[in-house]
């Protein structure tokens, strides 16, 4: 049997665990199918740079990148597996199926059937390596090439079509009939955006930024799917009550309606990982306040269905900002990836101690008696917002006629507010930008600036100020463990 043939066995049985295993893993939760474990694991105990890295290379498709790399490196192991001798190949998958099932049970939501999905896939996948071994053999009788091949598309069917059965049953059953059948409550409604909060510039990211384009990072390899009837919100530890909230509960309190930017820790100098929405949703500082809230307490520890957790200042929700538990995103109820049914929206912090999807239970305790998931991976524990501006137009590495060029922008500092932005050329004088009229000290702003550009190349630099009239500091730093630093750069040619 030729050494071509050995590894496609490899592969192709590899391709059956997977599928098996996914289709295993509908009835017992989309968490416990081998590939999503392993995936959410490697998430999991990743060194920080590492994690920064593939957010700055892949940004939004961080996931879909660590599912290729999972399937290139377990298709090696899976072809080095079809060329070893037979008793070896079967040990190899054994020992993957292993490292699945540890994966699996090792999950925060975890029960003993988690193994299931990977055992189930590991029999069935040692299974197929050995048929097609014997088929391609050439001691055996009446199989040739032709019968190999067939049966490893055959195999290779069953692998492709258990797999996206499994996936496509696991959303199906999700909430997705739940979300579209939920009833956004009627809010308080919000004064009205100025249409000057908006400069419509062409390549200028508008002031509201759409639900498809909002940015979605967060440690879900499998985005968790809660509907609404079965969701509850549990507020304990240091309280004088413990209360439970259901949506029949928050159906008696009034909803309000808030402009909130949010932005990413890992949003590199320049990035594009901050958003604007209007949300929907209860105040937290209220609800908290009925749990009775001891004066010992600094820390609100929120977790997400998937067991994510949050470390956010007390004293943040309780100073009369617009922290909000929300239920809507411009005016539709929360798309799932972004956090439906219930999620929480902290102006000035970053997302990683604040921005819980999915949130199912609040803990109130101490920063130095609880920690998170970010900063148990050498994150800061406080997460405050830092002045930022970006330049959206021109494009960095494009070309732009000679002259008169518009120079674009946002600039945001949640709840404190942006009062300024300059914009220099070739380390030249900085030159004041106009600024969008602003809407709320929560909200980015918009800038422009009309510039004339010589012949050649230049590099535009913007900074902004905050409304306490603090500089944006030009001393750069990287995302770990606070928030990237510095003045946002860009490259054009004029001809």
């Amino acid at each position: 049997m030729s050494t071509g043939k050995r590894a496609l066995s490899g592969i192709v049985a590899a391709g059956v665990v997977l599928g098996v295993g996914e289709l295993i893993a509908v009835p017992i939760g989309p968490n416990s199918s081998p590939l999503t474990a392993v995936g959410s694991s490697a998430v999991d105990n990743s060194p920080a740079p590492i994690r920064e890295w593939a957010i700055d290379t892949f940004g939004t498709s961080d996931k879909l990148a660590l599912f290729v790399g999972m399937a290139v490196v377990i298709g090696a192991i899976a072809a080095a597996a079809g060329i070893a001798r037979k008793p070896i190949g079967a040990v190899v998958f054994a020992a993957l199926g292993v490292v699945g099932v540890l994966a699996a049970v090792t999950r925060p939501d975890a029960t003993a059937l988690y193994a299931v999905p990977t055992i189930g896939g590991v029999i069935v996948g040692i299974v197929v390596l050995h048929a097609l071994i014997g088929a391609a053999a050439p001691a055996t009788e009446g199989m040739n090439r032709r019968s190999f091949l067939t049966l490893a598309a055959g195999a290779a069917v069953l692998g492709v079509v258990a797999g996206t059965a499994g996936r496509m049953l696991t959303s199906a059953r999700a909430v997705t009939a739940d979300r579209l059948g939920f009833m956004l409550p009627t809010p308080t409604p919000q004064p009205p955006i100025p249409a000057g909060a908006d400069l419509k510039i062409d390549g200028l990211a508008s002031y509201i930024t759409p639900n498809d384009d909002f940015y979605r990072i967060d440690t879900a390899l499998v985005v968790p799917r809660v509907a609404s009837d079965t969701w509850s919100l549990r507020i304990h530890g240091m309280v004088d009550r413990e209360i439970e909230l259901t949506f029949a509960d928050l159906a008696q309190r009034q909803a309000v309606e808030k402009t909130v930017t949010l932005t990413c820790v890992s949003n590199i100098v320049g990035g594009d990982l901050v958003g604007n929405a209007t949300w929907i949703g209860y105040p937290l500082k209220d609800i908290l306040e009925e749990a009775g809230i001891s004066p010992d307490a600094d820390m609100a520890l929120s977790s997400s269905s998937d067991a994510f957790t949050a470390g956010t200042p007390l004293e943040v929700l309780l100073d009369g900002r617009d922290a909000l538990l929300a239920v809507g995103m411009n005016g539709a109820p929360l798309p799932v990836e972004h956090g439906y049914p219930a999620r929480l929206v902290v102006p000035g912090l970053y997302g990683y101690v604040s921005a819980t999807k999915w949130v199912t239970d609040i803990e109130i305790t101490r920063f130095d008696r609880a920690t998170a998931y970010w900063t148990d991976r050498g994150w800061g524990a406080l997460g405050p917002i830092k002045t930022a501006s970006r330049i959206d137009t021109p494009r960095s590495g494009s070309s732009v006629p000679t002259g008169k060029t518009v120079i674009a922008g946002v600039a945001w500092d949640q709840h404190t507010g942006i009062d300024a932005v300059e914009v220099q050329v070739d380390e030249g004088n900085w030159v004041p930008a106009t600024l969008s009229e602003e809407y709320s000290k929560d909200t980015w702003r918009q800038w422009t600036v009309e510039l004339d550009l010589p012949s050649g190349q230049h590099a535009i630099r913007a900074r902004a100020t905050n409304s306490a009239g603090e500089l944006q500091t030009n001393q750069t730093a990287d995302t770990v463990p606070d928030g990237a630093t510095g003045y946002p750069r860009i490259s054009v040619t004029a001809t």
